[in-house]
Protein backbone atom coordinates (compact mmCIF):
# COMPACT_ATOMS: atom_id res chain seq x y z
CA UNK A 1 0.00 0.00 0.00
CA UNK A 2 1.35 3.40 -0.96
CA UNK A 3 0.15 6.25 1.24
CA UNK A 4 -1.10 9.42 -0.47
CA UNK A 5 -2.98 10.86 2.53
CA UNK A 6 -2.01 10.78 6.19
CA UNK A 7 -3.83 7.92 7.98
CA UNK A 8 -3.86 10.01 11.20
CA UNK A 9 -5.10 13.43 10.03
CA UNK A 10 -6.12 13.00 6.39
CA UNK A 11 -3.77 15.66 5.01
CA UNK A 12 -2.14 15.01 1.61
CA UNK A 13 1.41 13.73 2.12
CA UNK A 14 4.50 15.34 0.65
CA UNK A 15 7.76 13.58 -0.25
CA UNK A 16 10.59 14.12 2.21
CA UNK A 17 14.12 12.74 2.31
CA UNK A 18 14.42 10.47 5.36
CA UNK A 19 17.97 9.29 6.04
CA UNK A 20 19.05 6.53 3.70
CA UNK A 21 15.40 5.67 2.88
CA UNK A 22 15.22 8.37 0.21
CA UNK A 23 12.05 10.33 -0.49
CA UNK A 24 9.11 8.91 1.46
CA UNK A 25 5.54 10.12 2.03
CA UNK A 26 5.60 12.57 4.95
CA UNK A 27 2.89 14.41 6.88
CA UNK A 28 3.94 17.97 7.70
CA UNK A 29 1.14 18.39 10.25
CA UNK A 30 1.84 15.16 12.19
CA UNK A 31 5.60 15.45 11.57
CA UNK A 32 6.04 11.80 10.67
CA UNK A 33 6.81 9.59 7.67
CA UNK A 34 4.40 6.96 6.36
CA UNK A 35 6.37 4.14 4.81
CA UNK A 36 4.76 1.98 2.14
CA UNK A 37 3.18 -1.15 3.60
CA UNK A 38 3.39 -4.68 2.26
CA UNK A 39 0.97 -7.03 4.01
CA UNK A 40 2.62 -10.23 5.24
CA UNK A 41 1.08 -13.50 4.15
CA UNK A 42 1.78 -17.15 4.82
CA UNK A 43 1.92 -19.94 2.29
CA UNK A 44 1.93 -23.55 3.42
CA UNK A 45 2.89 -26.74 1.67
CA UNK A 46 0.72 -29.23 3.60
CA UNK A 47 2.23 -32.74 3.61
CA UNK A 48 0.64 -35.85 5.12
CA UNK A 49 2.30 -38.92 6.64
CA UNK A 50 2.41 -40.57 3.18
CA UNK A 51 4.27 -37.67 1.57
CA UNK A 52 1.18 -36.45 -0.27
CA UNK A 53 0.66 -32.72 -0.81
CA UNK A 54 -2.68 -30.95 -0.23
CA UNK A 55 -3.51 -28.43 -2.95
CA UNK A 56 -6.60 -26.23 -3.27
CA UNK A 57 -8.58 -24.28 -5.84
CA UNK A 58 -9.93 -20.98 -4.50
CA UNK A 59 -13.19 -19.40 -5.62
CA UNK A 60 -12.57 -16.15 -7.45
CA UNK A 61 -8.76 -16.43 -7.14
CA UNK A 62 -7.48 -19.71 -8.57
CA UNK A 63 -10.58 -21.44 -9.91
CA UNK A 64 -8.74 -23.03 -12.84
CA UNK A 65 -5.54 -24.08 -11.11
CA UNK A 66 -4.34 -25.61 -7.89
CA UNK A 67 -2.33 -23.63 -5.34
CA UNK A 68 -1.06 -24.08 -1.79
CA UNK A 69 -2.99 -22.95 1.26
CA UNK A 70 -2.19 -19.27 1.83
CA UNK A 71 -3.56 -16.25 3.63
CA UNK A 72 -2.88 -12.99 5.40
CA UNK A 73 -1.34 -12.74 8.84
CA UNK A 74 -3.94 -11.04 11.04
CA UNK A 75 -3.09 -8.28 13.52
CA UNK A 76 -1.79 -9.76 16.78
CA UNK A 77 -1.03 -13.12 15.16
CA UNK A 78 2.35 -14.77 14.54
CA UNK A 79 3.16 -16.29 11.16
CA UNK A 80 3.00 -19.75 12.76
CA UNK A 81 -0.44 -19.05 14.20
CA UNK A 82 -1.61 -17.79 10.80
CA UNK A 83 -0.41 -21.00 9.10
CA UNK A 84 -2.27 -23.19 11.59
CA UNK A 85 -5.42 -21.05 11.33
CA UNK A 86 -5.42 -21.02 7.52
CA UNK A 87 -4.95 -24.80 7.27
CA UNK A 88 -7.68 -25.40 9.85
CA UNK A 89 -10.07 -22.90 8.17
CA UNK A 90 -9.46 -24.01 4.60
CA UNK A 91 -8.96 -27.77 4.99
CA UNK A 92 -10.30 -28.67 8.42
CA UNK A 93 -6.92 -30.21 9.30
CA UNK A 94 -4.68 -29.62 12.30
CA UNK A 95 -0.96 -28.99 11.91
CA UNK A 96 1.18 -31.56 13.72
CA UNK A 97 4.53 -30.02 12.74
CA UNK A 98 5.91 -27.15 10.73
CA UNK A 99 9.16 -25.78 9.40
CA UNK A 100 9.78 -22.26 8.17
CA UNK A 101 11.43 -22.42 4.75
CA UNK A 102 11.90 -18.95 3.29
CA UNK A 103 10.27 -15.62 2.50
CA UNK A 104 9.13 -14.76 -1.01
CA UNK A 105 8.14 -11.47 -2.57
CA UNK A 106 4.91 -11.89 -4.54
CA UNK A 107 4.97 -9.00 -6.99
CA UNK A 108 1.42 -9.49 -8.32
CA UNK A 109 -0.13 -8.49 -4.99
CA UNK A 110 2.91 -6.67 -3.51
CA UNK A 111 3.04 -9.12 -0.61
CA UNK A 112 5.75 -10.70 1.46
CA UNK A 113 4.91 -14.40 1.70
CA UNK A 114 6.39 -16.49 4.50
CA UNK A 115 6.72 -20.09 3.33
CA UNK A 116 6.25 -23.13 5.56
CA UNK A 117 6.26 -26.88 5.12
CA UNK A 118 3.54 -28.22 7.41
CA UNK A 119 2.68 -31.73 8.47
CA UNK A 120 -0.94 -32.82 8.94
CA UNK A 121 -2.49 -36.25 9.27
CA UNK A 122 -4.32 -37.39 6.13
CA UNK A 123 -8.02 -37.09 6.67
CA UNK A 124 -11.25 -36.02 5.07
CA UNK A 125 -11.08 -32.38 4.04
CA UNK A 126 -13.68 -30.05 5.51
CA UNK A 127 -13.19 -27.19 3.08
CA UNK A 128 -14.14 -23.60 3.66
CA UNK A 129 -16.67 -21.77 1.46
CA UNK A 130 -13.77 -19.87 -0.13
CA UNK A 131 -12.51 -23.10 -1.74
CA UNK A 132 -13.85 -24.96 -4.73
CA UNK A 133 -11.94 -28.15 -3.98
CA UNK A 134 -8.94 -29.63 -2.18
CA UNK A 135 -7.05 -32.77 -3.16
CA UNK A 136 -4.03 -34.81 -2.10
CA UNK A 137 -1.30 -35.32 -4.74
CA UNK A 138 2.00 -37.15 -4.89
CA UNK A 139 4.96 -34.74 -5.07
CA UNK A 140 5.56 -35.20 -8.82
CA UNK A 141 1.88 -34.78 -9.65
CA UNK A 142 1.68 -31.74 -7.36
CA UNK A 143 4.61 -30.24 -9.25
CA UNK A 144 2.63 -30.60 -12.50
CA UNK A 145 -0.46 -29.04 -10.89
CA UNK A 146 1.61 -26.06 -9.67
CA UNK A 147 3.32 -25.30 -12.98
CA UNK A 148 1.77 -21.81 -13.08
CA UNK A 149 1.91 -21.05 -9.33
CA UNK A 150 5.31 -19.41 -8.89
CA UNK A 151 5.72 -19.21 -5.10
CA UNK A 152 3.94 -22.52 -4.40
CA UNK A 153 6.13 -24.27 -6.97
CA UNK A 154 9.32 -22.88 -5.41
CA UNK A 155 8.13 -24.10 -2.00
CA UNK A 156 7.36 -27.57 -3.38
CA UNK A 157 10.75 -27.77 -5.09
CA UNK A 158 12.40 -26.91 -1.76
CA UNK A 159 10.41 -29.71 -0.09
CA UNK A 160 11.40 -32.21 -2.82
CA UNK A 161 15.07 -31.21 -2.52
CA UNK A 162 15.02 -31.64 1.28
CA UNK A 163 13.08 -34.93 1.13
CA UNK A 164 15.39 -36.42 -1.50
CA UNK A 165 18.37 -35.30 0.59
CA UNK A 166 17.10 -37.45 3.45
CA UNK A 167 15.14 -34.98 5.56
CA UNK A 168 12.02 -36.30 7.28
CA UNK A 169 9.03 -35.68 4.96
CA UNK A 170 6.80 -32.84 6.06
CA UNK A 171 8.98 -31.36 8.83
Amino acid sequence: MVYVYCPACGRRLAKREIGDEGAVPYCEKCARPWFDVSHPCVIALVVNQYGEIALVKQAGISENRFVCVAGYVKAGETAEEAVCREIREELGLYVTGMEYVNSYYYEKDDNLMLGFICRAEKGEFVISPELITAEWFGADEALQQLKEARVAKILLLEYIERYRAGAKPGC
